[in-house]
């Protein structure tokens, strides 16, 4: 890319010592001058001047420590000045926007494109942006699969690969569709990984398709931000929204509120609205646009309270969240430590409350032993605030939440169609449809393969889950008088 070489002649003299001698070129730090970028994070200051020689690095570090910068300028410089194009992968929509804006404003000030390809997009649009060959392109794993099955993009110039939040990626599924893009970029690259912890997967990975990296910690894997104050309260599940509404009128900041479910997080937030405060919500069953509008009023201040599942664990990137509450304790100990950290981000301090019932003691010691710390358990307020109990629900959909939607079973217990990869369960418009063996209408995202039809691999790319279709009748055989005109009068 001849065309985007950096020019020498830029004065170092204009930015802050912080970047200088880290190997960034003069006119990048110029743009980063600009862009009130000063100081490098520790992540930072060890990642890019390894990156920048050509390296293949693998990066742990905490969430909201600037790991975009951290592989977003090396990648730009070095594409300045060679050929060829850098591809970065992540597991939500949401983090593939802010990824791609953080890329743009460096990118755009020498004369580079970028694109961005998520699920839940208009793919015709993708396809336009594709065609002004980008030199970036942010992209999640399901949305990629889609573009190369079709055609429309061609990996074999990339010379850049980057793996954003790589645990993540594995611990949603992705792993069959990660082995396929794998297998569709050139061998000879540079290949960087970020993450925030460290599993054996991300480790089989790295000596499979990684050349000699080079590995930067800045903290041991699964490390909890230093700077967030962390409390965990016990207390009986049908308090917890009493609980909530307590702290929502002590405190006075922003807060975000996790919740296990996509239930949940619906209940949470009309709950909290009724409570008399402004709030949001994130989950996969909302669109694309209707995410995008919640996490903007959220930023801008319209919204004061922002409900999510574990999808916007890793997607939510705004300054000066004050409180972090844990309504659920996550699945996995490692989702805590990334839900905390959207508090407490770029040296600021930051504070996070737990609620566990008095049967989640095995989940607060995992958590302890990943974080190698013991939590604070706080006593209960004197007085709570007075709120209904949610509504009791009914097992079975309690388990297609968690789970994704399982085919459901008409009045004789036999299932009612077959799965296809959307995100959001229809109506069945007939009660009583055929029979389906069940082996054959659900396969789990974990048993995927690449070899196997889409119809059977989620497309959802922050929480894979199975829209459920019923299965059209076959038409009933005309009899052989019917055949023939003319038989009967």
């Amino acid at each position: 890319m001849s065309e985007h070489k950096l020019s020498p002649e830029a004065r170092q003299s204009e930015v802050g010592s912080g970047f200088t001698g880290l190997g960034i070129n003069p006119s990048l730090l110029s743009i980063l001058h600009t862009a009130s970028f000063v100081t490098p994070s520790p992540i930072q200051a060890k990642a890019i001047p390894v990156a920048i020689d050509g390296q293949d690095v693998i990066g742990i570090a905490q969430t909201g420590t600037g790991k975009t910068l951290a592989f977003g300028i090396p990648m730009i410089q070095r594409l300045a000045m060679f050929k060829g194009r850098g591809l970065v992968i992540v597991p939500t929509r949401e983090l593939a926007l802010q990824v791609e804006e953080s890329l743009r404003k460096i990118g755009t000030k020498i004369g580079m494109r970028t694109a961005v390809l998520i699920g839940g997009e208009n793919i015709e649009k993708q396809k336009r942006a594709l065609r002004t060959n980008p030199h970036l392109i942010v992209v999640t794993p399901g949305r990629l699969i889609d573009h190369l099955e079709q055609r429309t993009v061609n990996l074999s110039d990339i010379k850049i690969l980057v793996l954003d939040e790589a645990d993540r990626m594995l611990d949603m599924g992705f792993a069959p569709q990660i082995s396929k893009i794998l297998l569709s970029v050139p061998k000879e690259r540079q290949t960087m990984l970020f993450s925030a912890t460290m599993p054996q997967d991300i480790v089989k990975i790295a000596t499979q398709h990684m050349k000699m990296p080079v590995r930067v910690e800045v903290a041991p894997a699964g490390t909890a931000a230093e700077r967030v104050e962390q409390e965990m309260f016990i207390v009986e599940k049908a308090k917890k929204r009493s609980l909530l509404a307590t702290i929502l009128a002590d405190f006075s900041g922003t807060v975000l509120v996790f919740t296990r479910t996509k239930h949940g997080a619906r209940q949470t937030c009309k709950a909290v609205q009724d409570m008399g405060h402004t709030a949001a919500e994130i989950h996969s069953n909302r669109s694309l646009a209707q995410r995008r509008a919640a996490l903007d009023g959220f930023k801008t201040g319209k919204y004061r309270v922002l409900v999510a599942t574990d999808i916007a664990a890793r997607g939510i990137d705004v300054k000066g969240i004050g409180l972090v509450i844990n309504m659920d304790l996550p699945d996995n100990a490692e989702d805590y430590v990334h839900r905390i950290g959207r508090t407490g981000r770029a040296g600021h301090t930051g504070r996070a409350m737990s609620f566990a019932t008095p049967d989640q003691r095995d989940e607060i010691r995992a958590i302890e032993r990943l974080i190698r710390n013991r939590l604070n358990i706080s006593k209960m307020p004197e007085k709570l605030i007075e709120v209904a109990a949610p509504p009791a629900r009914d097992r079975g959909e309690e388990r297609n939440d968690r789970r994704g939607s399982r085919p459901a079973l008409n009045a004789r217990g036999r299932g009612q169609g077959r799965f296809i990869d959307r995100g959001v369960r229809t109506k069945q418009a007939n009660p009583r449809p055929p029979f389906v063996r069940r082996e054959d209408t659900f396969k789990s995202p974990s048993s995927a393969t690449p070899d196997m039809p889409r119809s059977i691999i989620s497309d959802d790319e922050d929480e894979p889950a199975y829209r459920y279709e019923p299965k059209k009748r076959n038409a009933r055989p005309q009899s052989r008088g019917h055949q023939k005109s003319g038989n009967r009068r």
